[in-house]
Formats: C-alpha cells, sequence, structure tokens
C-alpha cells in the first residue's frame, strides 16, 4: 500500500518560536523515520505528508493514498486531534487510529471522566473549574490534584499540582486559568502505584500489550508524570515492567475504558490506584507518543520481546481488519 504518513514535527514548531512545552506533544525526526523504515519493511511504500496545512494543500493538488498513518497531534482548538482524520474521512481516506469523536472526546479530560464514569469504570471523583467563582464551589476533600483538561505530555503537572487545602486549591487553579486559558480538571488525590498500558487492537479484539508501572526517585518533582518528570525522566524515575495482581487489574480497567471510549488500533491508558489499593482510570492517549527508546509504548513493547516493526505491524493488522478490502 502507499500510506501517507501525518506528524507534527517539533522542530519545525521550535523553529517558528512556539516553546518547548508548547511543542511536547509533537514528534522528533528520528520518530518518523523509524516509522517510515518499520512501513517500508512491512511491504509498504510511506509518505511524509506532515500536518494538517500541507495535508490540505496536497488534498487540494489532488494527491491521494491507499491509507494513511495518522500521528498528528495538531496544535489549536479543543478538537485539534481530530483535525487530520475528520479531514481524511471527507476525502474517503482510510487512516490507522482512532476516529474523530474519539479523539476530541479524550482530549478533554473531564468528558472522557463522565463517559467512562458512566459505564461503570471506576475513576477518581471530580469537577472541572471553568472559572473563578467555580473555585469556591469545589467539595471534594482533601488531597486533590489539579491539571488542566485538555493537554497532553503532562503539562501542567508539576510540584504545585497536589493540594491540601482551599489556598493552595484557589492559587493553582487561578494559574492554570490563566497559564493554560481552559478549565482546569479537579480530581480526588490518588495515592497508589502509577500504571500506563499498553493497548493494541480493536472493540472485543482489543488486548492488553503490556503493563508499565511509573517508579519514582528522589528527584522525582511533585506526585504526578508531569512534563518535567516525563522530558527528563533518566533521574527522576524508573519505567518497571509491572506484573502481579495489581498490575493485572490495572489492565483489565484500562482495557474496559479502551472499548467505552472506542479507541483502535493502539494507544495507552494510564491508571492509578487509590487509598484502598483499587486501580482508578486517569485518562487514555489513543494517539501515543512511538518515538524509539523514548515513549512509554515503546518500552512496553520492547518489555513483551517486541521489535518496533513489530508494534507497527500489530498497529497495521487492527486497521487492515477493518479495512479487509485493503488487503
Amino acid at each position: 500500500m502507499r500510506i501517507g504518513v501525518t506528524f507534527d514535527l517539533r522542530s519545525d514548531y521550535l523553529a517558528l518560536g512556539h516553546s518547548e512545552e508548547e511543542t511536547a506533544e509533537f514528534d522528533a525526526e528520528e520518530t518518523i523515520a523509524a516509522l517510515c523504515d518499520a512501513l517500508k519493511s512491512l511491504g509498504h511504500e510511506p509518505i511524509r505528508i506532515g500536518g494538517i496545512k500541507p495535508l490540505t494543500r496536497a488534498l487540494a493538488d489532488g494527491q491521494r493514498w491507499d491509507a494513511v498513518f495518522n500521528i498528528c497531534e495538531g496544535l489549536k482548538g479543543v478538537s485539534r486531534e481530530a483535525q487530520v482524520p475528520a479531514l481524511l474521512e471527507a476525502f474517503d481516506i482510510p487512516y490507522v487510529f482512532s476516529d474523530p469523536l474519539t479523539l476530541a472526546l479524550t482530549l478533554d479530560k473531564a468528558m472522557t471522566k463522565h463517559v467512562v464514569r458512566d459505564a461503570g469504570v471506576p475513576t477518581a471523583d471530580f469537577a472541572v473549574i471553568t472559572t473563578e467563582a467555580d473555585i469556591a464551589k469545589i467539595t471534594l476533600g482533601f488531597p486533590l490534584f489539579l491539571k488542566p483538561v485538555a493537554e497532553g505530555s503532562g503539562k501542567g503537572v508539576n510540584a504545585r499540582s497536589k493540594v491540601d487545602d482551599k489556598e493552595q486549591l484557589e492559587s493553582v487553579a487561578r494559574h492554570l486559568l490563566k497559564q493554560y486559558r481552559q478549565p482546569a480538571l479537579v480530581e480526588e488525590f490518588l495515592p497508589g502505584r502509577e500504571f500506563t498500558v499498553g493497548i493494541t487492537g480493536t472493540g472485543l479484539e482489543a488486548k492488553v500489550l503490556g503493563v508499565l508501572e511509573i517508579v519514582p526517585l528522589p528527584k522525582f518533582i511533585g506526585h504526578g508524570y508531569g512534563y518535567e518528570n516525563k522530558e527528563t525522566w533518566e533521574d527522576k524515575l524508573k519505567i518497571v515492567r509491572a506484573e502481579g495482581p495489581e498490575a493485572q487489574a490495572a489492565g483489565q480497567v484500562a482495557l474496559a475504558a479502551w472499548r467505552v471510549l472506542r479507541c483502535r488500533d493502539g494507544g495507552r491508558a494510564d491508571i492509578r490506584l487509590d487509598k484502598n489499593g483499587l486501580p482508578c482510570f486517569i485518562e487514555v492517549n489513543p494517539l501515543a507518543g512511538i518515538r524509539p527508546g523514548y515513549s512509554d509504548l515503546c518500552f512496553i513493547a520492547n518489555f513483551e520481546g517486541l521489535s518496533y516493526q513489530q508494534l507497527i505491524g500489530k498497529f497495521l493488522d487492527s486497521f487492515l481488519k477493518r479495512h479487509p478490502d485493503l488487503k
């Protein structure tokens, strides 16, 4: 197949003057090169496209592909991750990974928690602060954990995210509203072990690929797997293969959320244990990072004995089951 590859290259946005944190979700050149090499080794012809603007120009020029491997995060708007797949659907071009509805929903952590909670998936109690007037309405018990409602890569999660009283709540909430210009999610703090679960497949055929545990080291910042811990993680945390009953339970919660949210082909879900040791859904990433030697999903694949090519192959296998006419 001729497979177009849509992506946002971090260096392009840095060159335009965007900050390191603003571009944290975007891809490194080595990711795109590795992905294209994997697609080629699997017998396909990868064609680099880029983000939504070059995609729009290519479509307007009449370019078409048998399929698109989409890892484009988008830059603007609360539905930014949904923009590329929505455009591809308008031109009847099939693509790997989740559809616009799922991508728009899951970027909003509060709306996602409403959906999974309604479906019976355990998640910490939560509230949303949309304006400063909402701060006084929070009745959840302390300690609480705050973060922007629609960011990825741990943006806005730092040493101040866990708050122990009303004064801290007000200070952090005001900062998040001003800094990120979006609502803040407030959750009851989960004090237990933190897992990230790799998943491949779609619907009832989706399976847990593996489970990692995020183990804090002395230089770990704050109480969450935030931006600073993710960017330079080597001296702040250990990423270890998780086994045993708690890891298995975390995997089942992640898989339940994956199916409820109708995620497709592959990605990750984050789980943390509550004070009773029970796993709770935190969030899902249906456009998970796939940078070799860096991204959690790649670590999971390595722990499970899969090469990078085999990981990409699993995503494509799921995609082709949804599009048997392309085989």
